[in-house]
């Protein structure tokens, strides 16, 4: 038997479930052509793979790289965790279908935790241009969600009012088309413009064309910790209503409130699960975190030109600052600063930053997103309602996957995006035990590959995709912190990526044999 490459000697960790056992995988092309004992098997390229485990790349079920990941096509942070799938138009706001008003809108309005990269060429229209900009041009694959925000801007630009009926025909028309060119589903992100401004009536005539074409509705839920049952009453009515199944994004809050929400909903007969990353800290933009809707009605020109006018601020200071805040300045520090005269800012707390300009925290939060034209991310340190055992009960939970949330901008950067699935092995695996190895890979690998029907990865298999990772057990790690959060994992060692390899030794190959993942 010959084959391109054989990883000798591992533990085989097969992402079901299962045992690990010790065997010999064989790649030949593109796929995995053969597990077990292959003594009598030659390839060109065999690698030691003693003491280490051999499993299936890793899904990461919700992260921003729709933009990051073109700019930077071999991404060391993905690979260095063993990610070998991104699952990108998150939250309602990405890049397709994007006319050129919408392209600019999202580019500009989401620059905080997508990117806005120069020297993209930008010149993608339909989801099928913007899926072939990462065919065999990065080193990961991707999977796409068509963003309900950019259905609305195409159809009924950034007016809050309902869709009506011949701008939900046109939405449902784009859906079609998107679902058609491969996406595996529709995203939500009901805390951002203009994606907030669609209610359950909306979103549910356009899931029943996803639920008809095997997708899935994904969504960041209108609200979080002691808003979700809110949250998740929405969600489970746009469920019902379409048919479709349904998956929460960045699920965080006390356990005891969030988790009895899956199961009575999956006991009523609705197909919820959700993803979460193993962090206390949240990370967003200032302005949805700081300001009121009403400051944010009509987008990025709009709410900055209220926040110019003295009063406005005077209103904001007065009615919205001086009252209890849903997030407390206290708790929100700098991660990024879009323009370098803010910079010195990133890393401190709203209140240190506001002490050091020698201002009010509230007329810092106006001065630094007018200075930024709003690009400022944040990071939102929790309070009691979201606790280390919260995580850890959360994590074990038989809907859970992981996604990172990974935020690929700023000088003080979460350190999600770089340290999550190295986390969950390091820390909860190996650590702690909230898993044991092989629940702990299918967590980070099948799980997601079967909710978002990836059909051949996920699963170390005779003839599935040969995305394939040996790492350390021993040694895999999250080195990242708050103050170093773009500090790459250890442990993992080899990873292939549709048979290719993409990380030798822990270090890049720069190759791209990523593709896009289209449904079906």
């Amino acid at each position: 038997m010959n084959f391109d490459v054989i990883l000798k000697g591992g533990w085989v960790v097969d992402g079901s479930g299962c045992l690990p056992f010790r065997a010999d995988v064989a790649l030949l092309d593109d796929v995995i052509a053969e597990i077990g004992r292959l003594d009598d098997a030659s390839a060109p390229r065999i690698l030691d793979a003693t003491d280490r485990y051999i499993v299936p790349g890793f899904i990461d079920a919700h992260v921003h790289g729709d933009l990051m990941l073109l700019a930077d096509p071999v991404h060391l942070p993905a690979l260095r965790q063993g990610v070998t799938t991104y699952l990108i138009g998150q939250d309602g706001s990405s890049f397709a279908p994007a006319s050129p008003a919408t392209l600019e809108y999202m580019r500009v309005y989401t620059a905080g935790f997508n990117g806005n990269p120069p020297g993209l060429a930008y010149g993608w229209r339909t989801i099928d241009e913007y899926l072939s900009e990462f065919h065999r041009r990065v080193a990961i694959n991707v999977a796409y969600l068509i963003p309900n925000g950019n259905l609305r801007m195409e159809a009924m630009g950034l007016d809050p009012s309902p869709a009506s009926d011949g701008a939900l025909e046109a939405m449902r028309k784009l859906v079609r088309e998107g679902m058609d060119s491969g996406a595996v589903g529709l995203s939500s992100g009901l805390d951002y413009i203009p994606s907030r401004y669609a209610n359950a009536r909306e979103l549910a005539e356009l899931c029943e064309i996803v639920a008809r074409e095997g997708g899935v509705y994904v969504s960041h839920i209108r609200g979080y910790g002691a808003q979700a049952p809110a949250g998740m009453a929405e969600l489970c009515d746009i469920a019902r209503a379409s048919g479709a199944p349904a998956h929460v994004s960045h699920y965080h809050g006390p356990a005891d409130v969030l988790l009895p929400l899956v199961d009575t909903a999956r006991a009523l007969g609705l197909d919820i699960t959700f993803d979460t990353y193993p962090y206390l800290a949240g990370n967003s933009i200032l302005g949805m975190v700081a300001l009121p809707a009403w400051v944010q009605e009509g987008g990025v020109a709009a709410t900055l030109e209220r926040l110019a006018e003295p009063a406005i601020r005077k209103r904001l200071r007065q009615e919205w600052f001086a009252g209890p805040l849903p997030n407390p300045l206290e708790r929100v520090t700098v991660a990024l600063a879009g323009r370098p005269e803010w910079t010195w800012a990133e890393g401190l707390s709203i209140p240190a930053a506001a002490a050091e300009r020698g201002v009010d925290p509230a007329d810092f939060v106006v001065e630094i997103l007018l200075g930024c034209a709003l690009e400022v991310g944040v990071l939102i340190h929790r309070g009691p309602d979201r606790t280390e055992a919260d995580i850890r009960a959360i994590l074990r939970h038989p809907a859970h996957m992981a996604g990172s949330d990974g935020i690929f901008r700023g000088g003080k950067p979460h350190p999600r995006g770089w340290g999550s699935f190295a986390r969950y092995l390091g820390r909860h695996t190996r650590e702690l035990g909230d898993y044991d190895w092989a629940q702990a890979v299918a967590h980070l690998s099948s799980h997601a590959a079967r909710r978002f029907r990836l059909t051949d990865r996920g699963l170390l298999r005779v003839g599935f995709a040969a995305d394939v990772v040996v790492l350390d057990p021993a040694t895999v790690a999250d080195p990242a912190t708050y103050d170093r959060g773009n500090t790459l994992a250890q442990g993992v060692e080899q990873v292939f990526v549709n048979g290719v390899q993409v990380l030798a030794n822990g270090q890049p190959t720069r190759a791209t044999p990523g593709r896009a993942l289209r449904r079906g």
